[in-house]
């Protein structure tokens, strides 16, 4: 069983100098905290992120964690990395029947329990799945046309999930479901999964499971895991 973390692009939407995943939260690059989260479950063999040829800013992040690997084949997108991530894991000796747990950097607040439980769902499955949260907010859809930006619709939300990461399905299929969706606007691996006629599971996630887009994201992480590691701290000193 194996990681995936495509730390390959840009971070433009935040308005950052640098690449996302290298900016400080919470005392530490943004990468670190799902790196450590993942490291955490005892049935991942290997953590490999994903970076563009000639990123070494990853290297400090990963540290000495035998565990933890730099793969240094990232695409021009999100689906291009984590294809080129399956490809350069079989190369060092994963399996096609393998399982892979592909995680966004910017998701920074999951947690080890998160992870657990997508894998203890998915891992009898037959296809795989992703963590996600029922949606609870009222949906609209705008109408078209010009400014003002007007409601066109309520879109029900009974049914309706928001998809996070981990994505967890076997390497193989996986890869194959990409090659086959390449023409098609897949956002996730699950959208990948669904195209070839499979049906993920659906797996609970946690509201804090995030991703970090805008400035404001940021500013939500920081106070997530600034309060954890606070809580951390004091158990720590009630232990002492």
């Amino acid at each position: 069983m194996y990681a995936l973390i495509p730390a390959a692009g840009s971070g433009s939407r935040l308005g950052a100098t640098g690449p996302k995943q290298y900016l400080q939260v919470a005392g530490e690059p943004m990468l670190a905290h799902p790196l450590r989260a993942l490291l955490a479950c005892e049935p991942l063999r290997l953590v490999a992120v994903v970076v563009q040829p000639g990123d070494d800013a990853a290297r400090a992040v990963l540290g000495q964690e035998s565990r933890a690997v730099l793969a240094p084949c990232g695409g021009p997108t999100r689906a291009a990395s984590v294809r080129a991530g399956l490809a350069w894991l079989l190369d060092h000796g994963a399996r096609a029947a393998d399982w892979v747990l592909v995680h966004d950097a910017a998701r920074c607040c999951i947690t080890p329990g998160a992870i657990r439980r997508l894998i203890q769902a998915c891992v009898a499955d037959e296809v795989g799945g992703l963590l996600a949260l029922p949606l609870a907010d009222t949906l609209k859809r705008q109408r078209d046309g010009n400014e003002p930006v007007r409601v066109g619709a309520t879109v029900p939300r009974a049914g309706l999930w928001q998809a996070q990461t981990p994505q967890m399905f076997r390497i193989g299929p996986l890869a194959e479901a990409l090659d086959a969706s390449a023409h098609l606007d897949v956002t996730d691996e699950a959208s990948a999964i669904e195209a070839q006629g499979l049906h993920p599971l659906l797996v609970p996630g946690e509201a804090s499971n995030f991703k970090v887009t805008l400035a404001g994201d940021l500013e939500l992480a920081e106070a997530v895991l600034g309060a954890r590691r606070a809580a951390r701290a004091a158990e720590q000193h009630g232990h002492a």
